[in-house]
């Protein structure tokens, strides 16, 4: 009986201790420092001259797609991350790198950063003296991409219910684009509603 009642302390002690693990903070959950800059974006891509006038629109009848704008893993206030990368699916040209911000101004940019992890590969491959070659022996050279303006514009559109919502601009080139095109992404904010 004894080994029962023994039985039955222990069980009754591990359960308390397992409730008493609560610990409590005063700390209250928050966004990032880029908050207001991250999200999800449906985008259209046109091509565009050096003073912003637009050439082509959407000249690979691509129509929209979706790009993402985060937050560095140390939360950074002065970069994040934006990418057209949704899941595993490349949207538009497979970039995912990391854009210089200012915050206040809600803007972003980039100049010549290599655009995705196979261009860094091929980039510090380089530098260590063992380039990549293609088939004819030719030395692959990295892909790099330069943001001339990001911007995120707070409540500068409206959504399909007409509630306001934000729109973002990118002009970006990539230095692989054998056109030698300057794209401009812009939309808004993804809503989930079909516009």
């Amino acid at each position: 009986m004894k080994k029962y009642i023994a039985m039955a302390a222990v069980t009754a002690l591990f359960s308390l201790g397992m409730v008493g693990c609560d610990v409590e903070t005063d700390e209250e959950p928050g966004g990032t420092n880029v908050e207001k800059m991250a999200g999800r974006w449906e985008v259209i891509a046109d091509v565009i001259d050096e003073q912003g006038n637009v050439l082509y629109e959407d000249p690979y009848e691509a129509g929209a797609f979706e790009i993402q704008t985060y937050n560095t893993t140390t939360n950074s206030s002065s970069q994040m991350w934006l990418t057209d990368v949704i899941g595993s699916t490349p949207q538009f040209w497979d970039f995912r790198f990391k854009v210089d911000v200012n915050y206040e101004a809600r803007t972003f940019s980039a100049t010549d950063v290599c655009y995705n992890a196979e261009m860094v590969e091929i980039e510090a491959a380089k530098a260590a003296g063992k380039p990549f070659l293609d088939e004819d022996g030719e030395e692959i050279v990295a892909g790099k991409a330069t943001v001339f303006s990001g911007k995120v514009l707070e409540g500068a559109t409206k959504n399909l219910h007409g509630a306001a919502n934000d729109s973002i601009v990118i002009d970006i080139k990539f230095s692989d684009d054998n056109y030698n095109f300057i794209y401009r992404l812009s939309g808004h904010r993804y809503t989930g509603f079909k516009e």
